[in-house]
């Protein structure tokens, strides 16, 4: 059946479009009271992702609740390591969290490739999710970029430097090379899986893109973002490197449709790098949603003025923060949705 909403899905390949369509990095989460009532239900993070009925629920809220024009199934990044065979832990006020790490060889050759059914229950919260929105607009699957797992799967954490993981880098390359390649296969499965359930498009975050250098970015995450996005040929792909600048033209050169810019980023310097070759999306500063109602409506209008109607998905240059206003989230999405060009 047709979508009754697609515009993001005509936007992202390029399509003329009636309005910007508008959704949010972290739309289903913590900003919203309804999302907070849910999660209440479980003992902890973990064992809500993997409730096919709990992640569902939450990913049609802020359809219903903010107006966005797509959902976002709701996953975490980390879910790859483990159903590699690396478990993490949640632990609130600080992140995630993996008791055991990769250092050797032979931690590498002990992981699995997943294959996707080791996911299933993303995948069925994706079936269920769709059953809910009934065509209404689309559904965005996702997985993180392979240098972000593989930082994760090194360092342990979260950290500021992930000089560990960079360490991995300079000292063992060949064993970087292998864990990504490990992650690469099991991230174009798992979206793969997300598809066939019903993923109407993805998006690839690269959350820690900008702790390398413009070489490293091109041979140890950039190479393995190219390769997910020559596998999923069925959607349409979103790349959000944040704060990889100067990998703008070079992302541009892969098979994405849609590049995600954070808010230090430049809407006519980005323009003039991609030079209408694919979409672009974001990249309003998530602080501004702090402002008071008519600083947001400036702000975000004079964002939409630089980017302009077509080839263009309005979204912030991050995800939400948990202690924004769930008011101001609806006002900066009716904002763009009301915006006259």
């Amino acid at each position: 059946m047709q979508l009754q909403n697609d515009l993001i899905l005509r936007a992202a390949k390029g399509e003329q479009v009636e309005r910007v369509p508008v959704w949010l990095m972290r739309q289903a989460g913590r900003v919203l009271p309804e999302y907070r009532a849910v999660r209440a239900k479980t003992k902890n993070f973990i064992e809500f992702v993997k409730s096919p009925e709990l992640a569902a629920e939450v990913t049609v809220q802020p359809v219903d609740i903010l107006g966005v024009d797509a959902a976002i199934i709701f996953s975490d990044i980390l879910v790859i390591p483990e159903a590699m065979g690396l478990p993490y832990q949640m632990i609130e006020t600080k992140g995630p969290w993996f008791e055991n790490t990769i250092q050797t060889k032979q931690d590498i050759e002990k992981l699995n490739v997943c294959d996707g059914s080791e996911l299933k229950y993303v995948t069925d919260a994706i079936s269920l999710t769709k059953k809910e929105l009934n065509n209404r607009v689309p559904l965005i699957g996702f997985c993180g970029a392979p240098f972000t797992i593989l930082a994760y799967m090194i360092e342990g954490s979260g950290s500021k430097t992930f000089s560990k993981a960079k360490k991995f880098l300079y000292t063992q390359p060949q064993l970087a090379h292998a864990l990504l390649e490990k992650i690469t296969a099991s991230s174009i499965n798992y979206l793969k899986a997300q598809v066939a359930a019903g993923a109407n498009l993805i998006q690839i975050f690269d959350s820690w893109a900008g702790v390398l250098s413009p070489q490293q970015y091109s041979e140890f995450s950039l190479h393995y973002i190219s390769a997910i996005c020559d596998a999923i040929t069925e959607v349409p792909k979103i790349v959000f490197a944040k704060d990889a600048h100067y990998a703008l033209p070079d992302i541009a050169k892969t098979k994405c449709n849609v590049i995600g810019l954070d808010w230090t980023m430049d809407a006519e310097q980005a323009k003039n790098t991609i030079a209408g070759k694919k979409t672009l999306q974001g990249n309003a500063d998530p602080c501004l949603l702090y402002a008071d109602y008519e600083t947001i409506k400036i702000e975000t209008e004079k964002m939409l003025d630089k980017f302009g109607k077509q080839n263009y998905i309005a979204n912030l240059g991050h995800g939400l923060y948990p202690d924004l206003e769930k008011e101001k989230v609806k006002h900066f999405v009716r904002v763009i949705k009301n915006y006259k060009y």
